[in-house]
């Protein structure tokens, strides 16, 4: 595991331990989350950053983080991909294998040739500082796009949505109550010969859940067709919608694992869509 890591991740007692629900709120805990990434960015030719604007909560200021990294000049358009993590505040372990994916982008830059990665590390700062599921607010916000939702952090990241018309999204996960990896397939049915590949991938680190129910939705090998209502995903009724994919791992499964396979996963993710949107503009 990197030094990097090492240091994002909460210890106590040598145990990975989980924020408690009544931590009382402030921003140094959510530095902390993203300050592995600034250290990049300090010394980076490839990554940059900007929030995504700032909202309050409680008399506390906060700023949705974007971070964006700058592949090698490809020979085609630039593939514009959007990564959100950390949604649901209790869920910090997507956060953790940006900061590995970006090390290792970093380490081979490469492997991000064509791409402008949009990177939204902490997408429900206020659960995040408070250890819950939901916002401050009390809302899952993950039930809340293209919904009419007035919560800000759904606004900006709508608003970014669309703005940023992604070629694809991606949205990192984790789950309490499976023991294996597996993934929702949205968007084009380009989406599908996406995920097998990335869950074969990250199936070096953990294994894939293959019941044929997961999350109460049918599953086939550990892909599901169907999500809920209100997920974070691009808006409906796009003439050329992107691909759409959610990665979730296991989360009682060890930190590190669940980490180098969500970031092996993003890494195929890469691979495969430039191989394919090549073939696509030879025919």
């Amino acid at each position: 595991m990197s030094t990097l890591l090492q240091e994002s991740i909460p210890v106590r007692h040598g145990k990975t331990v989980r924020s408690s629900p009544k931590r009382p709120a402030g921003v140094q805990r959510l530095e902390r989350l993203t300050e592995p990434l600034d250290r990049w960015m300090a010394q980076s030719n490839h990554l940059l950053s900007k929030s995504l604007g700032e909202f309050s909560s409680q008399g506390y200021s906060y700023s949705l983080p974007r971070y964006l990294y700058l592949g090698p000049q490809g020979g085609g358009d630039i593939l514009r991909l959007g990564i959100f993590a950390t949604i649901h505040g209790d869920e910090p372990e997507g956060t953790l294998a940006l900061h590995r994916f970006v090390e290792q982008l970093e380490t081979v830059p490469e492997m991000a040739r064509g791409y402008a990665l949009f990177i939204y590390p902490v997408c429900n700062p206020t659960g995040y500082e408070d250890g819950t599921r939901f916002s401050r607010s009390g809302r899952d916000l993950n039930r809340e796009f293209w919904t009419g939702s007035l919560e800000p952090e759904v606004k900006f990241l709508e608003s970014e949505i669309w703005m940023q018309a992604f070629h694809g999204i991606i949205n990192l996960h984790t789950d309490d109550t499976s023991d294996g990896l597996y993934g929702y397939v949205n968007g084009t049915i380009l989406s599908e010969y996406l995920l097998e590949p990335a869950l074969r991938s990250a199936e070096r680190y953990l294994p894939r859940n293959t019941r044929t129910e997961i999350d109460g939705f049918r599953a086939h090998h550990g892909m599901i067709y169907d999500s809920y209502k209100g997920v974070l995903r691009a808006p409906p009724g796009l003439e050329q919608p992107p691909f759409e994919l959610t990665l979730e791992t296991p989360q009682k499964a060890p930190v590190e694992r669940q980490v180098e396979a969500l970031s092996a996963a993003m890494l195929s993710i890469l691979d495969e869509f430039r191989q394919l949107t090549a073939i696509a503009a030879n025919i």
